[in-house]
């Protein structure tokens, strides 16, 4: 059943009969699979109507790089730095605003753990697996192209041991089998942003030229099973703060953001950018980060449902400020652990590819605060508003 907090119910029992009322359940899956035909046919059909041969989008595994970026250019990288800083602006902000709101952030005793074993553990495969990553030894050589999930597998372990440690509870210990979920379900996930960048190309993987294309679809699978286990712990990390999850619930309120005409506008103009998106992916292809969230959240905004920026309409920003900052943390590993390992990913944006830190052009690290976002919108769905969130303390509360 999906999370009431996000769609309705897939099915509702009558309170008289037991009977299972089909009608929610149809409702719902339509819902669902108008927003999935928005997403995935918009672009395609954007290319059929531009008469643009669609064969090389659909190519796998997606290796032939057939777009044409733009150079840089002084003008866009100034525009796309302005916005960046508004954002980080804003960000430390509303942290500075926080921290005067909370008297304290040293570790209140009370329901803090030990640091489990097993995390540990978990240190020690991050360690091991960085190391093989960025190493050449030959006896490794018949792995040395799948080194991706190790590093990550351990980070995902750490950082659930850390929120063991500071708060007692941690998502894969609250929730584990809604936790084994979480990774099939996000290798779904990032599939659907690799085929999003098939219409813009912004980035492209090496390393892996010899891979049949089961081979490919596997490993690759395997690698983004880890991408949303590691940003909601690190997400329920940040919340064992209290500076984080007390001193974020009062800031500025925005009721304006789930009204039925600016959902509206907001659906036409993500539309209308997927539909032209791989007609024009120098321009739109920011969209690949953006227009996801903006149709979902839209789209549930219209049909009267809750969306993840329910909380800040009375100044709650906790889910908002730290899904974006924990996909940005996520965001400096994957570009650091990337950097040096033999099957890797490499970038292509245009008008601001320059002053790269490791691949990454320093500016293309924005677009992990939108990410973020979807991060936190799936989230909710599989693990839960309730296990997703831990609640806001008292003075006398548990988190740091």
């Amino acid at each position: 059943m999906l999370d009431n907090d996000t769609w309705e119910p897939i099915h509702t029992v009558s309170a008289v009969s037991g009977e299972v009322l089909m009608a929610p359940m149809l409702s719902s899956l339509s819902r669902w699979l108008l927003s999935l035909l928005l997403l995935l046919g918009l672009p395609l059909l954007g290319l059929a109507f531009s008469r643009i041969d669609i064969q090389p989008y659909l190519e796998f595994p997606p290796l032939t790089r057939y777009v044409d970026h733009a150079p840089f250019s002084g003008w866009a990288f100034a525009i796309f730095s302005l916005l960046d800083l508004l954002m980080a602006i804003g960000l430390v902000k509303a942290l500075r605003h926080a921290r005067r709101h909370v008297d304290h952030t040293t570790p209140i005793p009370r329901n803090a753990c030990i640091f489990p074993v097993w995390g540990w553990l978990g240190v020690a495969i991050m360690l091991v697996g960085w190391l093989l990553a960025w190493s050449r030894f030959s006896w490794f050589d018949p792995l040395q192209a799948h080194t991706f999930c190790m590093p990550w597998a351990g980070y995902i372990i750490w950082v659930n041991a850390l929120c063991i440690r500071l708060s007692g509870r941690s998502l894969m210990t609250d929730t584990p089998l809604r936790f084994l979920l979480l990774w099939p379900v996000s290798a779904l996930f990032w599939w659907f942003f690799e085929y999003l960048n098939r219409f813009v190309q912004n980035w492209y993987y090496v390393g892996l030229e010899g891979f049949s294309s089961w081979e490919y679809f596997f490993h690759a699978s395997l690698a983004f099973a880890t991408v949303l286990p590691a940003v909601l712990s690190t997400h329920r990390l940040l919340l064992t703060f209290r500076v984080v999850n007390t001193g974020l619930t009062s800031l500025t309120p925005l009721p304006f953001v789930e009204g039925p005409r600016l959902a509206t506008g907001i659906l036409f103009i993500a539309c209308g950018g997927l539909a032209l998106m791989g007609r024009y992916p120098d321009y739109l292809y920011p969209l690949v980060w953006a227009a996801p969230l903006l149709v979902f959240t839209s789209l549930q905004t219209l049909w009267g449902h809750q969306t993840i920026f329910n909380g800040i309409t009375t100044g709650d920003w906790r889910a908002i400020i730290a899904s974006a900052t924990a996909a940005l943390l996520c965001g400096f590993f994957w570009e650091l652990w990337n950097y040096r390992s033999l099957a890797r990913w490499e970038y292509v944006i245009p008008f601001v590819d320059r002053f790269h830190i490791f691949e990454m052009p320093i500016l293309g690290f924005g677009g992990y605060l939108p990410f973020g976002l979807e991060c936190l919108f799936v989230g909710k769905i599989v693990i839960g508003n309730r296990h997703l969130m831990l609640p806001a303390p008292d003075a006398d509360g548990p988190t740091v």
